[in-house]
């Protein structure tokens, strides 16, 4: 991997990192059907507690890496063929996708796939399906949801296939929590969403973060919200991690500004300018 100029990382800060990381990638590449490689020695770490973002264009490889950690890809005739992803001390790239949700690590899948057909109410409690602790630690689990999804408790007898795409995306957060998480894998939750939508619900990611613990590894695409929300980011190109810091580091890099920012020497650049770049991304040089 390649480090920002502004703060490289070390061998012993890697180290360090890793020895307090929630979730550890060492390494790993992912095929399709055998023969498409998709990811190409991807590493990273989520620091315990932290929010960390994934970012990177449409296609780079940023929903398959959740996949790998949640272990979904399977189901797409995807696998992990070289490499590690350890979870909370454990590896768990050969488990199971209900194993490494009882462990404390699940997925929020992009577009939010909600059961349209459920009510509100319905669609979290099958967040707490894999649970075993009872109704009566589920019930308080539940109005503890509505607690910080206050909309969510007005919807909550409405079929959530008409609720709208904030409201959906508050009740994938929602169903989520009720699994008592220890790691969330969040992916591109600002998609189709209004400007003011995408501000409540990262208000909503960091609120979670600080006062119920929960690590976020956060993949997406608005880079600005991201980098603003996160304490590290990796960015994604091709498979492969091209950059990563710390994030306000990575908001103030100039090739970060340029490619992901649309800002170039302090103004921001038209659409028509973004397509003739007068110099290239120095990690492809």
């Amino acid at each position: 991997m390649i480090a920002t100029p502004q703060q490289p990382s070390t061998h012993s800060q890697r180290q360090t990192a890793a020895a307090e990381a929630i979730l550890t990638v060492n390494n790993i590449e992912v095929i399709y059907d055998h023969v498409i490689l998709v990811l190409k020695g991807v590493s990273l770490a989520v620091p315990r507690g932290g929010i960390v973002a994934l970012l990177g264009a449409n296609g780079a490889g940023k929903t398959t890496t959740l996949k790998a950690i949640s272990n979904l890809l399977r189901a797409e005739r995807g696998e992990v063929t070289k490499g590690s992803i350890v979870f909370d001390g454990a590896e768990v790239q050969h488990l199971s996708p209900h194993e490494v949700v009882r462990r404390g690590c699940i997925q929020v899948m992009e577009g939010r796939q909600c059961f349209a057909h459920l009510t509100v109410e319905e669609n979290l409690l099958t967040g707490a399906f894999t649970r075993r602790d009872g109704r009566a630690s589920i019930k308080r689990d539940l109005e503890r949801v509505y607690a910080y999804f206050p909309k969510l408790a007005e919807r909550r007898h409405a079929l959530a296939g008409y609720t709208s795409g904030g409201e959906q995306q508050m009740c994938a957060l929602g169903r989520a929590l009720m699994s008592r998480p220890k790691m969330i894998l969040l992916d591109e939750p600002s998609m189709g969403l209004a400007p003011q939508v995408v501000e409540e619900i990262f208000a909503i990611v960091q609120e979670l973060n600080e006062k119920e613990g929960v690590s976020f590894l956060l993949a997406e695409q608005n880079t600005h919200m991201a980098l603003r929300l996160a304490c590290y980011g990796y960015i994604l190109e091709n498979g492969r991690v091209v950059m990563d810091g710390e994030a306000a580091a990575l908001a103030e890099n100039e090739d970060v500004k340029e490619f992901y920012l649309g800002i170039s020497e302090g103004r921001r650049k038209s659409f028509r300018d973004s397509k003739h770049y007068r110099r290239r991304k120095r990690w492809l040089a």
